[in-house]
């Protein structure tokens, strides 16, 4: 008798526990084949294609794709073994060439002309309309109109970069689990609070280890650079952490990406060449809502010029503080965050960790949650009853009104087998299924410090600010109000403004309204005291224009990197960086420094061309927050005029037109200069 396949199942949640590895094959080839049988018979006759005969049951069953694809995907990223890898490596393949024949199916093409030139085109909603004329432009991204050959040249290429963008990030999993330090001497780690020792404790026992172990997570290593005293053992894990997944430091060339990101970016260049493009660049923004990446090249530069003095100021301030009070003489990288933390502390009485007691992640969340609800009328209540794939994962029920809007999954801490960082990704997408509506599910995904012995995690601001971040994102997911699944929630939404949501979540981190029930100390509840939110508020645009810079450098690498024809080499890379590096970096750049390699944005994700968004988004993020400035920070009106237009049409409509409607007018940079202290 032959088991079922959990994934073929239409269910209202992920069936976690009845899910294994050999299942992912089977399910999304059946899925895909059903798929590619109902669009070759829908479009026979593409010239009498409507949207109620042709878009909407394709929409159906591509559904049951998705939602069998979202199980998958998310445990690869969440819950890696080499069994889930492998059958991912094989599933990744076919699911890219199944979207690569969607995006080349000409009798799909046809369909989707002939509705946009009918007469009843005018009568389908601002939602179908915009699914239209987005799915025609992405048509033409996917060589729609290219000769058969280059068409299957076009669908090998693609392909071929999934693997590779695959590879890269498992590559840099890869090196960011093999590199440890074994420490036995508690003396080695003077300096670094008790949280953080705490942490690398547990890191050794679940290595059967005693003493602590330093890994290359972020829990390990930001917790090292910053407070540990033992300067040589900052060096050593600065420079294992900058050179990982290259040809230097210590696991040099085991896990290199170098040849990886030739590859990916000689393959992006073949592709724009393919569709009649300049360079990967033009491809990326044509979906964007800037206009071209020269466009994006001077919006980077100005603010650029605008931080870069401040910047140069800052580092110097640093390094005569560095020489003066800390014996350090020569300010390298892996001093950096050290003594920016004792000139900090020195400047402002505060530090991250004293930080921490007040943000307990319970009481955190809570606060979150009180937040959301002041400003777009929703609640929230702990699910129960349902299948989860780790014991730390939680899933939470969304209401509005008392009904049911929408569901996340949240999984907040850092663990083995577990990509780094912090993300949402879409697990359902609200659309109209006929009889009903499907409800949007987030993931929420972050990597804070796991709990330790009985004892909430605390939060440090940072990390707090990085939770709201990654709810701004998920509320853009479940707010929506759109039934149209090409543009619901965070779908079609041009990339350069889909961190406005996000971003914008974040300035109720800095606010004392919010933070007195956001904050309670883990020991006595008291929330953040005045002396010490006033600190906080002294130190927010500490260094500032050198954080600012840094982001400029990754996002002006990104996009000179894409906009080139040809010169692909890890040499090549290295010299895009280095030039990028003269024009904004302050803080110099040791020789195996090896950034690029670990760039899984624009490597291992969706970023390419793009990473210039979160600057781009930031404009827009601190310009909307101007308007709560204005008239209350938990103004109702303002908030539900920012849920009703920005977070419920989702990709409806143009992000420029949704900016323009909520705002009054076009966005300016003069709120996020004067939100970071820089000069405009």
């Amino acid at each position: 008798m032959t088991t079922p396949n959990p994934l073929l199942e239409n269910h209202e949640l992920p069936p976690f526990e009845q899910f294994k590895p050999e299942h992912i094959e089977p399910a999304i080839t059946q899925l895909i084949d059903d798929g590619k049988k109902l669009i070759n018979e829908l479009t026979e006759n593409a010239s009498n294609a409507t949207w109620a005969n042709t878009i909407d049951p394709i929409d159906q069953q591509s559904r049951l794709l998705d939602n069998a694809w979202a199980v998958f995907s998310h445990l690869s990223n969440v819950a890696d073994t080499p069994e889930l890898r492998e059958a991912y490596g094989k599933a990744l393949g076919l699911v890219t060439e199944f979207s690569t024949w969607v995006g080349q199916h000409e009798g799909l093409f046809k369909a989707y002309q002939t509705i946009s030139e009918s007469d009843a085109f005018a009568s389908l909603s601002q939602a179908q309309q915009e699914s239209v004329n987005q799915a025609l432009l992405e048509f033409r991204l996917s060589g729609i109109d290219l000769p058969k050959e280059q068409q299957e040249q076009f669908a090998a290429l693609k392909g071929e970069l999934a693997k590779l963008s695959q590879t890269f990030s498992e590559q840099l999993l890869d090196a960011t689990q093999s590199w440890t330090k074994h420490i036995t001497n508690e003396a080695d780690l003077v300096g670094l609070p008790d949280t953080a020792k705490a942490t690398l404790a547990q890191y050794a026992k679940q290595k059967d280890k005693d003493g602590w172990l330093i890994t290359l997570e972020m829990p390990s290593v930001l917790p090292v650079l910053t407070y540990a005293d033992n300067r040589e053992l900052r060096e050593e894990v600065y420079r294992a952490n900058v050179s990982k997944a290259s040809d230097q430091g210590p696991d040099a060339g085991k896990f290199d990406n170098g040849p990886i990101m030739t590859q990916i970016l000689e393959k992006k260049q073949q592709v724009a060449e393919l569709l009649g493009y300049r360079h990967y660049a033009d491809v990326s923004l044509a979906t964007k809502m800037a206009e071209s990446p020269e466009e994006v090249i001077v919006f980077l530069n100005e603010l650029a010029e605008k931080a870069y003095p401040q910047a140069q100021k800052e580092f110097a301030e640093l390094a005569e503080f560095a020489k003066t009070n800390l014996g350090i003489d020569d300010l390298q990288p892996w001093d950096v965050s050290y003594a920016s933390e004792k000139l900090k502390q020195e400047r402002y009485a505060v530090s991250q960790e004293e930080l921490r007691a007040y943000f307990p992640a319970p009481k955190a969340l809570a606060g979150l949650f009180e937040t959301v609800t002041r400003l777009f009328n929703v609640t929230f209540e702990p699910a129960e009853d349902y299948e989860t794939y780790h014991p730390d994962v939680t899933l939470h029920n969304v209401y509005e009104d008392g009904k049911l809007i929408a569901r996340f999954y949240l999984d907040l801490y850092a663990r083995e087998g577990k990509r780094g960082g912090a993300w949402m990704d879409d697990c359902r997408v609200r659309m109209n299924t006929g009889d009903a509506v499907q409800l949007p599910v987030a993931y929420l995904t972050c990597n804070f410090t796991p709990p330790v012995d009985g004892k909430p995690s605390l939060l440090t601001h940072d990390e707090l600010t990085t939770l709201f971040h990654e709810f701004g994102h998920g509320l853009h997911h479940m707010l929506t109000r759109i039934d149209s699944k090409a543009v619901s929630g965070i779908n079609g939404v041009a990339w350069d403004a889909v961190e406005l949501p996000s971003q914008f979540m974040e300035n109720w981190c800095w606010e004392e309204e919010a933070l007195a029930f956001i904050s309670g100390h883990e020991a006595t509840g008291e929330p953040l005291p005045k002396a010490l939110l006033d600190k906080l508020l002294a130190a927010k645009n500490f260094q500032s224009a050198m954080a600012k810079v840094r982001q400029l450098e990754f996002s002006l690498f990104d996009m000179h990197l894409h906009m080139r024809t040809e010169g692909y080499s890890s040499d090549d890379i290295q010299s895009v960086l280095d030039t990028v590096r003269e024009q904004v970096a302050v803080v110099p750049a040791i020789a195996e420094n090896k950034f690029q390699n670990g760039f899984g944005h624009i490597f291992g994700g969706g970023y390419a061309a793009g990473y210039y968004s979160y600057k781009w988004a930031e404009v827009l993020s601190a310009d909307a927050f101007s308007k709560f400035e204005e008239e209350g920070i938990f103004n109702t009106e303002t908030g539900l005029a920012f849920r009703n237009i920005v977070l419920a049409n989702g990709g409806s409509k143009p992000a420029a037109e949704l900016f323009a409607e909520f705002r009054g007018r076009a966005p300016s940079v003069d709120a996020l200069l004067r939100h970071n202290g820089i000069a405009a």
